[in-house]
């Protein structure tokens, strides 16, 4: 094992993971995050979008290779230690919204501070913050069932950003969402990366998505892929431009 360069909060060498029914997740899979970069991993659906960011999470252990966070080897941790890694340094964003239907939105949003210990008040002073963010402010004392799926999932991403994690992993963060919805959540979500210093790993399918990023990385059929495109040849009986993915 080699661990990554000093200037990579994630480094990732040779991926490997194959699904229970026998279908490919990822093939070889190797990338690096910077500290603090915004990094869009593209794809259509089915190209292991998902499963790279469970592996690179520790929430999936990859089957084979490598995966660092500040020279830490998440490979080789334990169950228990990866939990706790998750817990205390990553955050989440699931496409489906998942809250407790208990809790009120303040609630939810501050749930993940207070289950690293933080007390109530502070809690919820930070889950405020970026609820009137997120433009939900409003409603902080409703129960998940009064709210709109996107409303959900403002929520959802509130409570992903409050505890400021190192590591934010979003998985098609905007999927739920209007389209007259998601440019300002994706506004908010980038601008709090940059001025939290929060580095971003971004699941998308989407371009005008990947397109906020600071780099992307394009999936396909578990691999990563690169898109050449050929100069112009020349117009001939037939013969047609085209473009060529390796």
């Amino acid at each position: 094992m080699v661990a990554p360069p000093d200037n990579n909060v994630l480094w990732a060498h040779a991926l490997h993971f194959t699904h229970r029914d026998g279908s490919p997740g990822l093939g070889g899979v190797s990338l690096s995050v910077r500290e603090g970069e915004i990094l869009a991993v593209s794809g259509p659906r089915g190209s292991g979008k998902t499963t790279l960011l469970g592996c690179l999470s520790g929430l999936v252990p990859a089957q084979r290779g490598e995966v660092w966070f500040n020279s830490m080897p998440v490979h080789t941790m334990g169950p228990m230690a990866r939990e706790r890694l998750r817990r205390d340094r990553f955050g989440w964003i699931d496409p489906v919204p998942t809250l407790v239907p208990e809790l009120n939105v303040w609630e939810n949003a501050a749930l993940s501070l207070m289950l690293r210990g933080t007390s109530r008040r502070r809690a919820k002073t930070a889950a405020l913050e970026w609820l009137e963010r997120l433009d939900i402010g409003d409603r902080i004392t409703k129960r998940p069932h009064e709210l709109r799926q996107s409303e959900r999932q403002r929520v959802c991403i509130a409570r992903a950003l409050a505890p400021a994690p190192t590591v934010l992993f979003a998985d098609e963060p905007t999927a739920p969402l209007h389209r007259a919805d998601r440019g300002h959540v994706l506004r908010t979500l980038t601008t709090a990366a940059r001025s939290h210093g929060i580095t971003v790993v971004l699941a998308t399918h989407d371009a005008e998505t990947a397109a906020l990023a600071d780099r992307t990385v394009p999936l396909l059929d578990g691999r990563c892929v690169k898109t050449v495109h050929l100069p112009p040849a020349p117009e001939t009986e037939g013969r047609a431009t085209c473009s060529l993915s390796v």
